[in-house]
């Protein structure tokens, strides 16, 4: 059975880190403000970082600031006259650095408490400066998902008008802080060592410039006919899927930023709404995977698909920017998950079986990416598999190749995939920051899934809304049981 896994060291670096450009351009700073971004900046540039006056034509961080409940006018935001202002040819990835005392922290995390202790929620609760009249539905179902400190999160990223953020938490001397992302991260990092502290936050920005999004998938070949398609048992499975694990709650609603804020437009740097995972599983009649699309293509609601809601992959692009996908005659042809390379991916160096009716298939045969957490599993049926140790501490997100190569990694040491004759049918991670990957088996008389939500059912794999945001063990409990430990 798996064993646990050491404790990374807080030393470790992903091997593929490079130096950066960064620049700073403050907006009312206070004192603590600035004295935290002048000693990051240092820090960075200790490090062989390259530090700019203002912002130019190589910049690739800009860091900027903002106050903890005070909405940022659109017209003043960062992410939206940047590039304008600074007459750049790009969009920069902009960083706002907030700050809150610990007594209006803490009020603003019992605010939320009381809020969404409430069912159904008062949209009065949630008429905070700067939101829009629908933000409550997004905060509400967020914070349900993820506690107070999500609704905090999304109000903050809402009222800054910046998806990226550092939260500092203090008034005259910096206590923690947070940092803040498009996925929901938000990592709580104690001050106590400043050198710990500030490489922390310098190592989780040089992971996210680091990685490259792999999202350009091409169509190849003849498109697939509308006779083949419909005659697959497949995109059925796929759309009783997402039922069956919409019934269990597994997908929470997207975000959709124009619930959260009234702005004119969504810059280039994100997505007008932002999608709750995906799933794929292989039909060996066309010889690929068939997944859900894009959420950032148009609103997908995972427990109602239709055949317009799905996707054929058959591999990888050459030089691994994107998946090579096909058309399929008849029906709507939009992109498949920002998670397509990572789920097909998964499968280059596990072996293939070969079924009762002569298809040779991957060994798994699908793929469930959430954004969800385990809270414990069953090692008797389900296999947990760790991810490379730097990606505890210094996570990175989707539609990167670096997660990508992360998952392909993890599951490339299954014991119960590279054994097809292993028992354990599911194997699983936990992306931290992010949510979890789940795989299962070809089993006899079982359709796309039905493993997983079956499971789900028998507590074999215990599902929960809490993501682990670092460090991460499981250790047995009396009932034989592996339960999550996290720092």
């Amino acid at each position: 059975m798996n064993s646990i896994h050491p404790r990374p060291t807080l030393d470790i670096a992903h091997t593929w880190w490079r130096k950066i450009r960064l620049a700073y351009v403050p907006s009312e700073e206070t004192a603590l403000q600035a004295e935290f971004v002048n000693n990051l900046l240092d820090h960075f540039r200790n490090a062989g970082h390259h530090i700019s006056a203002e912002p130019g034509p190589d910049t690739e961080v800009l860091f900027t600031t903002a106050q903890f409940n005070q909405p940022v006018r659109w017209r003043d935001a960062m992410i939206f006259t940047a590039r304008r202002r600074y007459k750049l040819d790009h969009s920069p990835t902009v960083y706002t650095v907030v700050q809150a005392s610990p007594e209006e922290f803490q009020n603003q995390i019992e605010f939320f408490q009381q809020a969404l202790a409430k069912d159904p929620p008062d949209p009065k609760d949630f008429e905070l400066p700067g939101l829009g009249s629908e933000a409550y539905h997004t905060l509400y179902e967020q914070g349900k998902r993820g506690g107070p400190i999500l609704a905090l999160l999304r109000t903050v990223q809402t009222q800054a008008m910046s998806i990226r953020v550092i939260l500092l938490i203090g008034k005259e001397k910096i206590e923690e802080g947070y940092v803040f992302d498009l996925v929901g991260a938000h990592p709580r990092i104690i001050a106590k060592d400043s050198k710990q502290f500030y490489e922390d936050i310098m190592g989780r920005i040089v992971t996210a410039m680091s990685t490259t999004e792999i999202t350009e998938h091409k169509f190849v070949g003849d498109p697939i006919s509308k006779e083949v398609w419909q005659s697959l048992d497949t995109p059925a499975a796929m759309q009783k899927a997402g039922y069956e694990l919409g019934k269990r709650q597994f997908f929470t609603e997207m975000v959709l930023v124009t619930n959260l804020a009234t702005v004119p437009s969504v810059p280039d740097a994100i997505s007008s709404q932002y999608s709750e995972g995906c799933f794929a599983t292989w039909e060996p009649k066309i010889e690929g995977l068939i997944t859900t699309i894009t959420g950032s293509a148009r609103p997908v609601i995972k427990d109602r698909l239709s055949d317009d809601e799905l996707a054929v992959i058959v591999g990888i692009r050459p030089d691994g920017r994107g998946a090579l996908i096909k058309e399929v005659e008849g029906k709507r042809n939009d992109p498949p998950s920002s998670e397509a390379v990572e789920l097909i991916e998964l499968d280059r160096d596990l072996p293939k079986i070969k079924l009762d009716n002569g298809f040779e298939v991957p060994v798994s045969r699908s793929k469930l990416h959430g954004h969800r957490g385990v809270s414990a599993y069953d090692p008797e049926h389900v296999e947990h598999v760790f991810l490379d140790q730097p990606y505890y501490h210094f996570p990175v997100s989707c539609s990167t190749e670096a997660q990508a190569h992360a998952i392909h990694n993890a599951f490339s040491r299954s014991e119960a995939l590279q054994d097809p004759n292993d028992p354990r049918e599911i194997v699983f991670t936990i992306l931290p920051g992010h949510g979890i990957v789940i795989a299962e088996k070809w089993v006899d008389g079982k359709e796309p899934f039905e493993l997983m939500w079956d499971y789900m059912d028998k507590g074999w794999l215990i599902i929960e809304n809490k993501v682990p945001q670092g460090v991460l063990t499981f250790e047995p409990d009396e009932q034989g049981k592996m339960v999550i430990k996290t720092e």
